[in-house]
Formats: C-alpha cells, sequence, structure tokens
C-alpha cells in the first residue's frame, strides 16, 4: 500500500482517538505534591502532570522567547484556557445579544472573578473588531460546574447550538481577520473541518448583506476526511448561506478546474469562469499542535520533537498548492497551533525560496494594533533523535532523506544529498534508508521515547550537537507568533503571503509530483503506482500539485504518536476516506448506481430544471419575478420525481458548479447550498408539494407575495409556547380569520409587533418571521424546539412578555384540548437532516466546538 495511504491511517487513528480534555478530570486540581482526592472521590486518580523535559529542553534552545521571561510562560502554559466566543454579526439578533452582555451577564457576573490577573469576568477582546469577539475568565469546566455560571453557561450553548455566537479559541479567530476578505471575494479554506474558521469567514461576507440579497462572495471549505466533513456541515449550517461549498479531497492535490485544458479555444466563452482560482486562501494546516497544551493538557505526556518534523513535508505541499491556487494580488495565510519553527518558519522559508520573486510576505504589523504578537524566528535548529543539528550538512548521511534541507534557515543541502536526490527514485528510499540503517550496525527505526523525546540507549551515539548555525535570507520576522503569556491565550503562528506573479514553474515544480489518472482515481488520491519519475514539462505545466512525500511521513509514524485534538487539531487532523466511501456505497440499488456520479459514495450535484415543481411553488407562495430561480436550484437526486430537498445556490456557486461539469465533476462536492424548499406529504391536499424551509425564510422572505401572515406579539408567542393553535382561539379573531382562509398547505407568519407599515416588514433586518402549515382547522409551528424557544425568549424580552409556564404532560391542552391532535399531518422541522451526501438519511455527530 502506498505511503499517502499509510499516513491517513495514521491520521485517522489519531483523529479517532482523539485528545480526551483531561482538566476536567480535576477543575480545582491540587498543586503537586498536596495530594487531595480525584473526581467524585475516587482516591485512586491521579491528575495529569504538566511537565515534559524534552518540552522544554527544545523550546528553550529554540530561544521562542527571552530567557527571563521563562517562567512565565511555563506557568501560562499550566493553566486552563478560558473561555472565549465571537458573536455572529450577521445574525437577526446582533444587537439584541450584545446589549445582553454589555447590561446583563457583564454586571451579574462581577462577582465571579476567580483570577487574580483578571479585572472582569467577562470582556471583550481588544484586538477583534467590532468588540464581536469575548474573553471569559472561567475555563470550560468552570462553566460547567459553577452553579453561579449555569444561567450563563446555558446562554452560551443556545447562542452557539443557533448559530448567534460561535464558541472558539481567541488565537483560532485570528487568521480569518488578516485575510482583509472582502465581499466579492472567492475564498479557499484548504483544511476547514470542524469549521469555525469556515463560519467566521461566512460572517465576514454576509455581515453587510441586505434582506433577500446574497453577496457576490464565495467559501469553498474543504477536509480530506468524509466524516470531518459532516461534522464542517452541521457547524456552518447553522450560518443558512448559499455561498458556501464543501469539498473531500486531500489539500496537497485539490483540483485544478482549468476549463483550457478540457476544451479547445474555440469553445472558451469568456463570459463565463474559465478556471478556478481564489483571491483568499486560509491554510490552517495540520499540525503538531503543541501550542493547545493549554485546552489539551495530555499533550505534555505525548509531546516530542518528531511530531513536527514528520509534518514538515505536508505543510509544504498544501501551502505550495494554497499558492498555485491563489490569484495574482491575492493573499493567503498560513497558520498553525504549533510553536515548532520546522512546522512554522521552516515552512514559509520554502514557500518564498520555490515562488521567488512571485510571493512577498507581508508586513502586516500596522493591522490589528492591540493583539500582542512576537516576531518571527530568523534562526532555528532541527532535533532528530535526540541530536541537535544546525545546518543540513551536519546530519548524517542515513537521515537525509528524513530530515530535508528545508526544514533549516538556509534551506541548502549538502552535495552528497543533492546526489543522493538526484540519484535516488522516490520508490526506492526508504530501501536506501534501510540499507544505511543496516550498515551503521543499529535499528535506527525505534520509535523516540515519548515521554523524554530521546532515543533508546543504544542510540546514544547519535546524541551530538552541531555546533554550526545558520540565518535565513528571507525577512521571516514579518511572520507572527503569539504567545500563550502576553494576553493570557493559547499559542499560534501566522503568516501573510502576498502574490506578485505567476509561479515560476521551475519554482513551482521542484519536487513536485503531478496528480495522475484523475477519472479512475474516484477517491481523489494520487495512484499507489507512479512508475518513472520522469515527467513531461507539458504535465509540469498543466499540474502544480504539490509532492506527496510518501516516505517522511512513514519514517515519522513512530514520532507521531500523538496529534493536538482539541478543536485546532481537531480541525487540522486530516484522514483519508476510502474504507468509509466503501460502507456508502456498499448497498446502492440499481437506480442509484446507474446516476451515480463520478465520485463512489457521493451523489451528483444536478440543476433542478423541473418547470411543472417549480411554476408549482412560485405560484403557491406568489414569489416575485426579481427574485433568480433558474439555474439557482440544485438538487442531490438525478430522479426529479425522487427529490425530497431542492437547495438554493448563489451566483457565485452557480458559476463554480458549470465549471465543474465542463472539467469533468473535478471538484468532490459533498455539500452546497442553502436548503430552500423540501417535498412535504399532508392528508390535507395542498396544492403545492413543496414547503418551505426555514433555512430558506430569511433569503426568500421579501419576494413571497401569497401565503403570508402578519401576527401580534402575542398570537406570535403563543405559537411559538403551544405550536398548534385552532383559528378561533387566537388573541387577535381577525388573524384567525385570515388563518383560515389560506390554502391548505405552507404558509409563512411575520410578527406585526413594532413595524408601522406592514408592507415594508419583509424588507426589515429585524423582521421575525417563522414556517407553519395551515391544516382545516388549525394553524401549527414548523420551527425545531431549540429554534422556537431562541424566538420566544427573543421576543419576550424585546416587547416585555411574561411567558408562563406550560404542563409539560400536556403541552397543548389550552388550545386543542387534552384528546384532540393538530390536523396537519407534517414532519416537522426538528426532525429534518444536514443538507447530505446522499439522499438518503445520515447521521451527524452531534459536535461543537468550544
Amino acid at each position: 500500500m502506498g505511503g499517502g495511504r499509510k499516513r491517513g491511517r495514521t491520521q485517522r487513528r489519531h483523529f479517532k482517538q482523539g485528545r480526551e480534555n483531561v482538566w476536567k478530570h480535576n477543575p480545582q486540581r491540587p498543586p503537586a505534591g498536596e495530594g487531595g482526592e480525584g473526581r467524585e472521590g475516587n482516591p485512586s486518580w491521579q491528575p495529569f502532570a504538566t511537565e515534559n523535559p524534552a518540552f522544554e529542553e527544545y523550546y528553550k534552545a529554540q530561544q521562542i522567547i527571552p530567557e527571563e521571561e521563562w517562567d512565565d510562560f511555563m506557568n501560562m502554559l499550566r493553566k486552563p484556557l478560558p473561555s472565549t466566543f465571537r458573536i455572529n454579526a450577521s445574525c437577526q439578533f446582533f444587537q439584541d445579544i450584545c446589549s445582553q452582555l454589555e447590561n446583563d451577564f457583564r454586571k451579574s457576573l462581577e462577582t465571579e472573578v476567580s483570577d487574580e490577573h483578571e479585572e472582569d469576568a467577562i470582556r471583550p477582546l481588544p484586538w477583534y473588531p467590532g468588540n464581536l469577539a469575548w474573553h471569559l475568565n472561567f475555563s470550560r469546566m468552570q462553566l460547567r460546574r459553577n452553579q453561579a455560571l449555569e444561567s450563563f453557561h446555558e446562554f452560551l450553548k443556545r447562542e452557539n447550538e443557533v448559530g448567534n455566537i460561535t464558541r472558539q479559541e481567541a488565537v483560532s479567530m485570528v487568521p480569518p481577520l488578516f485575510l482583509n476578505v472582502q465581499p466579492d471575494h472567492h475564498i479557499l479554506d484548504m483544511c476547514a473541518a470542524p469549521g469555525s474558521k469556515t463560519f467566521q469567514l461566512l460572517e465576514m461576507i454576509h455581515q453587510s448583506t441586505k434582506p433577500g440579497l446574497l453577496p457576490n462572495a464565495l467559501v469553498v471549505a474543504n477536509d480530506v476526511d468524509v466524516q470531518r466533513c459532516n461534522l464542517l456541515i452541521h457547524q456552518t449550517k447553522r450560518m443558512c448561506t448559499a455561498n458556501l461549498i464543501v469539498t473531500n479531497h486531500e489539500a496537497q492535490n485539490f483540483p485544478g478546474c482549468n476549463l483550457s485544458k478540457f476544451c479547445s479555444e474555440t469553445c472558451v466563452d469568456e463570459a463565463h469562469l474559465q478556471r478556478l482560482e481564489f483571491d483568499r486562501v486560509l491554510c490552517d494546516v495540520p499540525c503538531s499542535g503543541d501550542g493547545t497544551v493549554r485546552k489539551a493538557p495530555d499533550i505534555w505526556r505525548k509531546w516530542n520533537a518528531g511530531m513536527g518534523n514528520g509534518l514538515h513535508r505536508l505543510q509544504v505541499e498544501i501551502a505550495m498548492r494554497g499558492m498555485g491556487l491563489l490569484k495574482v494580488g491575492g493573499r493567503m495565510v498560513y497558520s498553525t497551533c504549533s510553536m515548532n519553527p520546522v512546522e512554522n518558519e521552516a515552512v514559509v522559508a520554502e514557500i518564498l525560496r520555490r515562488c521567488g520573486d512571485s510571493v512577498e510576505l507581508l508586513d502586516v504589523s500596522s493591522e490589528l494594533p492591540e493583539l500582542a504578537r512576537r516576531p518571527g524566528l530568523s534562526t532555528w535548529k532541527v532535533r532528530d533523535r535526540g541530536s541537535w543539528f544546525g545546518v543540513h550538512e551536519d546530519v548524517p548521511r542515513y537521515r537525509k532523506s528524513v530530515i530535508s534541507p528545508s526544514m533549516f534557515p538556509s534551506g541548502k543541502g549538502s552535495k552528497d544529498n543533492m546526489k543522493d536526490s538526484t540519484d535516488m527514485g522516490e520508490g526506492n528510499q526508504e530501501t536506501h534508508t534501510a540499507i544505511n540503517d543496516s550498515n551503521n550496525g543499529d535499528n535506527l527505526k525505534t520509535e523516540i521515547d515519548c515521554e523524554s523525546g530521546e532515543a533508546p540507549a543504544r542510540n546514544k551515539k547519535l546524541n551530538f550537537a552541531s555546533s554550526r548555525t545558520e540565518h535565513s535570507d528571507y525577512p521571516l520576522h514579518h511572520c507572527m507568533r503569539i504567545v500563550p503569556h502576553d494576553q493570557n491565550s493559547g499559542a499560534f503562528f501566522i503568516a501573510v503571503l502576498h502574490k506578485l506573479s505567476p509561479l515560476n514553474e521551475n519554482h513551482a515544480v521542484d519536487g513536485v509530483k503531478i496528480e495522475q489518472n484523475m477519472s479512475k482515481d474516484k477517491t481523489g488520491k494520487v495512484e499507489k503506482d507512479l512508475g518513472s519519475d520522469k515527467v513531461s514539462s507539458e504535465e509540469n505545466i498543466v499540474q502544480q500539485q504539490v509532492v506527496d512525500d510518501t516516505n517522511v511521513l512513514d519514517e515519522q509514524n513512530g514520532d507521531m504518536d500523538s496529534k493536538s485534538a482539541e478543536d485546532k487539531n481537531s480541525e487540522d487532523a486530516k484522514v483519508t476516506v476510502n474504507e468509509a466511501e466503501k460502507g456508502q456505497a456498499g448497498t446502492r440499488d440499481r437506480r442509484r448506481q446507474q446516476n451515480q456520479g463520478r465520485w463512489r459514495g457521493v451523489d451528483p450535484v444536478i440543476f433542478f430544471k423541473d418547470q411543472v415543481t417549480v411554476k408549482s411553488i412560485v405560484s403557491f407562495y406568489g414569489i416575485k419575478d426579481s427574485f433568480p430561480l433558474e439555474g439557482h436550484l440544485v438538487t442531490r437526486n438525478p430522479d426529479t420525481s425522487h427529490v425530497k430537498r431542492i437547495y438554493y445556490v448563489s451566483k457565485s456557486v452557480q458559476d463554480v458548479l458549470e465549471l465543474n461539469i465542463k472539467v469533468g465533476e473535478r471538484l468532490k462536492i459533498t455539500s452546497l447550498g442553502l436548503k430552500i424548499f423540501e417535498r412535504q406529504s399532508s392528508k390535507d391536499g395542498s396544492p403545492c408539494t413543496f414547503r418551505l424551509s426555514s433555512e430558506g425564510l430569511p433569503l426568500l422572505l421579501p419576494y413571497i407575495t401569497k401565503q403570508i401572515l402578519y401576527a401580534s406579539a402575542i398570537d406570535f408567542q403563543h405559537l411559538l409556547q403551544y405550536r398548534t393553535i385552532k383559528f378561533p382561539d387566537f388573541v387577535d379573531a381577525n388573524f384567525g380569520e385570515e388563518a383560515s382562509t389560506l390554502l391548505p398547505g405552507c404558509c409563512v407568519v411575520v410578527l406585526r409587533e413594532g413595524h408601522q407599515d406592514i408592507g415594508s416588514i419583509a424588507t426589515d433586518p429585524s423582521a421575525i418571521a417563522i414556517v407553519c402549515w395551515k391544516g382545516k382547522t388549525n394553524l401549527c409551528v414548523m420551527v425545531s424546539p431549540l429554534d422556537g424557544k431562541e424566538l420566544l425568549e427573543r421576543i419576550s424580552l424585546r416587547f416585555g412578555l411574561e411567558i408562563p409556564k406550560l404542563d409539560k404532560e400536556k403541552p397543548n391542552q389550552e388550545i386543542t384540548g387534552p384528546d384532540e391532535q393538530p390536523d396537519c399531518a407534517i414532519e416537522t422541522a426538528d426532525q429534518e437532516c444536514l443538507p447530505e451526501i446522499k439522499e438518503s438519511d445520515m447521521e451527524i455527530p452531534d459536535a461543537k466546538e468550544d
């Protein structure tokens, strides 16, 4: 099996095992030596040690901070990470939430401050624009366990679930800010799951959008693992956006969609998208994750220097592919949650080295001035199997296929190494290394001890230090290092790169492996057997794919026993998808096999062109002609008679879909668009077989002229509270009469309160509306219980309404009577599935990033 697949198995193992947040075992863990019983009175429980001599030795030697700050640095690393969250400025209740934080919670939590270094229990992060991000002086465990914080914790959970806030580590919010996103940008998030940064990008492009309008921007969120794509869909679904495409590819092999390579010049239409390029690329790569040790303290036990070495080349590959997909004049942000210069400055230096004058490293020190950051390093060393190396020439010959020149500041290799790399094909590097290992008489493949980071005793003869050091000629001080003790956060690394001109082909394909036979490889992997290393110059120009150095990570499997499982590393652990796809494809019926798209296990994206259905929807809801439907409706089922859900896509997404079809469906799309209509059967015999989706209602509301009602605050409150109300039981009798005259089927109820002109309510950003079902005798809401509760609390706070408690056993008795049932036989919104990879049902893991 190819090395790439072995690496995928390793990444899958790390991802599935995860890393338990051990702070939860002991939120008030006693200082070392004081003893004390563990959680739930278990006397045998012992708190995790927050020490690793190899970790301290490594970073002291790298001089990532001045020696006089070392104690402060280490003390902060040993403390639990405070919670942080961000308000979604594009959400409907943005102002209400800001007011609630400032006027209610900020005052009520003042007495709960638990850190002598913090004055406020809750405060805005000073560097985040618009006071949208907030810092809590409480760890996640304190929020769960402290009774005084219970109401605030419930507030956070509820608002996060409905998409009004996102619980995310503070430093994880930094990279998207340096992209300088504009409303018309096409953006690629290369390693996106679980999606907190993707959600942040979506917030940016939607922030100034008016009701009923979509931005021209586009976000493509990619992840290598199909299950993590589900997490990504689950996270971004809260945004209700038509401007998102989720793809499932290896980031380093993200396909290029260049129409000129598939069509003759005579068939190229300049009016349409010709090539998939991006104005902004977020390259938040897989990393060792040691900057998240405050959130995942078991990293202390598992950390070793080999983890960063083992990921270096993959990080370079991903970054180079991102640079190839970036438009000239575009900006790419490279970031990790690691402190290791081999994963950070070394990667940036290699990008600059390969790209030559085509790319520059930007000085962004004037942006976000209140963000405390340190400059990047210009010199560092590489540690391998207990030995320090300052220059690549000092690396033993048998390790030069693993410890590459790009890991060092100069990026220069020895003459011997250059000869080796010329003479050795990729397929025999492992054999070459094994021979040298044998000649040296030691089993050099012995794993490094995870506790000490050193090689076993029989390899101690390797423990020498290179006396020579190098300095990089590139302006790496423009990179940014965020360290924990500056602003009580995690650690992060960010570099902002600007593409000045098309990449020099010789630089772009230096050490690059061409992605071959894509049409035969349904999973998007490069072929296992590449045959000869000789690649034609024409292929080099057409394909600028990044090298998949399969043997390097295989060599480092013993050194990669751990990757961070907090949300950043949960964001970054990249996995192959073959096994999951086999299981999904195993039960396909014959009809689906015949209609199968290019990618096995994934239904194709089909433009919905059933004009009879579309006309019936337009007629039933009175949708204005100004709302564009043609070319914007898609589905995942080729059989239009069995379509369950119809999704709406923006013009930017439509252009990408059309291009993808022309180039042979090179993009493996797992999710896209905004669910706007859903098939609905009912015993009432509705003239329209499709109901409105709650997700799509805000977009469609300004264009609906039929099946729409305007309710008073009290009747709107009753609908949300009781969920089903008979027409005569509404407080406003006229409203009940109007509801009874509607056609049976789906309808919209808009809150009338606070609006002088009913005709302008639908175009008001503050308008509140819900999807309902009009039955023979009653009106029934089609909103999930969670969304209903959120709306109920919001209108109660806004209009000062009291929410009476219901009898839990008979919640509808006051409205429909104890023995009566709602006469709308419908599937409620809380039973809806996420936008699916398959039309069949799929379970989505209920995981969120906090």
